[in-house]
């Protein structure tokens, strides 16, 4: 079925049931950025495969709402699709629901399944829309045109030892529940699956790239119970849960438990992590507490087990980059290589290593101007070849079942490289480095590191479009909060245990794009009479190409910390290395 007929589809089932307006989110009932095949409804729809957007369907118009990272990307598979797309100002900001009010009649029926659509999403549309009386109602109108749908994972579950974990499930109850009762919440509903996966110490495979199982937990002071596939997990597992004082339901249970939480409770909910449908199914009598997770904060700061195994998955990682990048070198012009088979390649060294568990996402290797497309993700169609000549950008990742990496570095391939592609990677490299040697003071929040780092390239009349950096799970989620570097002035402090990637770049489209990424640990530093400061371990260890970099743009400051990363890198990665290659990272880490 054509997107024009699926589209057409739709449109059929609106009219009848009198839907002025259709939303179709990116999201499952546990609102993930990854999402399940079941749930990829707007690629279902309209073919566009991004991680994030919104589609709005009237009778007139149908578009996608979509954030710099994929205005090419979009502008490409929405060709002919009968979708429009709408360039959104802010990156994640909910604009379309301005364009609902702007564009719809008093009294009007906007729908949405209310299964994938935030509470904080489904809350503003009612506060957004209610002054022109706009009527909201849940509706699926795209399981019944969607043939051969996929079903629900049913892949297997498995449980993480407290010895890996830190902190046994008992542990982590007794955590959330102390600050519920400090928030004088009595019942919690949990719907995020990396939340539930940190409580449980459970994973799984029920979404590519973040090992998570599909489930929901409902918490209160004498109970904790998993909605769960049961099929998932083993008689030993769900013994040994029981033991750590879990419930075990069906997944499906979930409406029955949420309709049998006592009247007039305080119910916790993160607004943002939870879907509308379920929250209505709630008592209306609760008081409802709307905030962060609190199993969030506490999944961010790592404990000293987690930070010790993370810190022996990057050298394994590291391994596997060197090994890449001396291979590239030594193949370029010699074998054919694109973009999908250098990524295989990587992939292929990774798995190498002890402990790989897969990639932590989709490989963004971009030759020359696909390096321009932040979020690029090459396909069949698109597969460039690698010559030898010009940038390649790789922005990659490994699950290791100690830990969560994600890198980005520049190849330079030839020698024929550009002023302005030098002085690009020198800025870029400028920039990952002034933030990563910060000194700051308690309390300093991601936007004010994310200035620091854009500097650099601010003094240059330089800018880019997506956030400076995001937290890393432990053996969880690539993307992880609540903590980010990025523009918006969101009060959420950088603390003594959070990983954080920092990752500046330089687009220009149709020619190429720069981006250097290493992952970072907020530590204790100093406290004296102003305050106490933190400053950032790295703890990435990769070799950063120096072949473009225009030492006239460094400071000595980021001279030495250049010189002391090689360094480490080399000491940490040599001792796995045979003769040749580290006759190769040494070469490699040479000081500047």
């Amino acid at each position: 079925m054509t997107t024009h007929a699926k589209l057409s589809g739709i449109r059929e089932q609106m009219k009848t049931a009198g839907v002025s307006a259709y939303i179709i989110p990116s999201a499952d009932p546990h609102i993930s950025e990854y999402l399940p095949d079941h749930y990829k409804c707007i690629e279902f729809a309209s073919g566009f495969t991004g991680s994030a957007g919104t589609l709005v369907i009237t009778q007139e118009f149908a578009g996608l709402w979509t954030d710099f990272r994929y205005f090419e990307q979009a502008t490409e598979q929405l060709n002919n699709s009968g979708y429009e797309l709408v360039k959104l100002k802010v990156q994640h900001a909910p604009e379309f629901i301005n364009w609902l009010h702007d564009t719809l009649p008093d009294k009007a029926v906007v729908a949405f399944n209310d299964r994938l659509l935030s509470v904080f999403l489904g809350e503003l549309l009612e506060e957004q829309l209610a002054d022109k009386q706009i009527e909201l109602k849940s509706y699926d109108f795209l399981n019944p045109i969607w043939e051969n749908r996929p079903e629900l994972p049913s892949e297997p579950a498995f449980l993480i030892d407290e010895k890996d974990a830190g902190v046994s499930t008992a542990g982590k109850l007794k955590l959330l529940r102390d600050a519920l009762y400090d928030l004088k919440a009595d019942h919690q509903l949990i719907s995020s699956l990396d939340d539930i996966a940190w409580l449980f110490n459970i994973r799984g495979k029920d979404v590519s790239y973040n090992p998570v199982v599909l489930a929901f937990a409902l918490i209160s002071a004498d109970k904790a119970t998993l909605f769960i596939n049961q099929e998932k997990l083993s008689a030993d597992q769900k013994s040994l849960l029981n033991k750590e004082g879990v419930l075990i339901k069906n997944y499906g249970d979930i409406e029955a438990g949420l309709k049998a939480v006592p009247e007039e409770s305080t119910i916790f909910i993160d607004p943002k992590r939870n879907c509308f449908g379920l929250y209505k199914l709630l008592p209306l009598s609760s008081t409802f507490i709307h905030d962060i997770n609190p199993t969030t904060h506490f999944k961010a700061i790592k404990n000293s087990t987690e930070i010790a195994n993370v810190k022996a998955s990057m050298v394994k990682d590291g391994v596997a980059m060197a090994r890449f990048h001396k291979w590239i070198e030594e193949h370029i012009g010699k074998i054919k290589i694109t973009e999908l088979s250098a990524s295989e390649r990587l992939k292929q060294f990774r798995a190498e290593q002890e402990g790989f568990a897969g990639a932590s996402f989709n490989t963004i290797a971009g030759y020359q101007a696909h390096g321009a497309l932040p979020h690029y993700a090459a396909t069949t169609e698109s597969d460039a070849e690698i010559l030898n000549e010009g940038l390649f950008l790789v922005d990659s990742g490994g699950q290791y079942h100690y830990g969560t990496t994600d890198i980005t570095r520049m190849i330079p391939l030839g020698d024929n490289h550009s002023d302005e592609q030098k002085t690009d990677y020198t800025l870029v490299l400028k920039a990952m480095i002034e933030g990563s040697k910060t000194l700051y003071p308690k309390g300093t929040c991601g936007y004010q590191i994310d200035a620091i780092c854009r500097r650099p390239l601010w003094d240059h009349a330089i800018n880019y479009g997506h956030g400076t950096g995001h937290g890393i799970g432990y053996y969880l989620n690539v993307h992880e909060g609540p903590q980010t570097l990025n523009p918006t002035n969101i009060a959420i402090a950088l603390e003594p245990g959070m990983i954080t990637s920092i990752e500046p770049g330089i687009y220009r489209p149709g020619k190429y794009g720069i981006r250097i990424e290493n992952l970072v640990l907020t530590v204790k530093n100093t406290i004296n009479e102003f305050n106490e400061f933190y400053a950032f371990e790295t703890l990435t260890l990769a070799n950063i190409d120096t072949t473009l970099v225009k030492k006239e743009l460094l400071e000595t400051s980021h001279i030495n910390w250049l010189n002391n990363y090689h360094q480490q890198v080399y000491d940490k990665l040599s001792p796995l290395l045979t003769t040749d290659e580290q006759a190769w990272l040494k070469q490699k880490c040479e000081a500047i």
